[in-house]
């Protein structure tokens, strides 16, 4: 089957995806140290308030960080590209839009 499309570098974009998310976290205090609030703030429940905002969107963020290592892992491994729960292949469309994404688009809908 002749395919005319460009070939996608997929660690590249892996690689840009990682880049962007330690930089966002690197941006919110999490990057590898504790944030830190003033603790003379005179508002102590909006110190809180963000300070949980923050901490979720952290943890978000570390989450998808995760994926997108293990995608690296993946490629390095030669088992990129499949998906974890059906074995098939995962639509390099899919892929190029989503490059950390574990599963194909028929199981991604019953997840």
């Amino acid at each position: 089957m002749a395919n005319d499309a460009p070939t996608v570098d997929f660690r590249a974009l892996l690689e840009e995806e990682k880049r962007n998310l330690q930089a966002k976290l690197d941006e919110l205090g999490l990057g590898g140290s504790a944030l830190s609030y003033d603790s003379n703030f005179a508002d102590s429940s909006q110190v809180t308030a963000e300070r949980g905002e923050v901490e979720a969107l952290g943890a978000k963020l570390r989450d998808t960080l995760q994926e997108v290592e293990d995608a690296l892992d993946k490629l390095a491994e030669g088992r990129y590209g499949m998906c974890e729960n059906c074995g098939q292949p995962i639509d390099p469309v899919r892929l190029e839009a989503m490059p950390a994404t574990r599963y194909c688009i028929n199981c991604a809908s019953k997840h």
